[in-house]
């Protein structure tokens, strides 16, 4: 019974997160990624590394740059 009960919470929590989801859109529609760089920012910060210029290029990413 337990576990029954758990099995619903489960599918009933995950029914809600899809819902939800699919009022702000479509599920998995993909948005457009504007090109790294301070040029390409609305508000650029006013100091820009080599660093912060790596870490930009990388996302969406999952991975840092290696020389981070």
């Amino acid at each position: 019974m337990t576990r029954t009960l758990a099995l619903f919470a489960a599918l009933a929590g995950a029914a809600l997160l899809i819902r939800s989801s699919a009022r702000h859109g479509d599920v998995g529609a993909r948005r457009p990624v504007r090109d790294a760089g301070p040029d390409q920012m609305r508000d650029p910060p006013r100091e820009w590394t080599e660093t912060d210029e790596r870490m930009d290029e990388s996302f969406p990413a999952s991975d840092p740059p290696g020389t981070y």
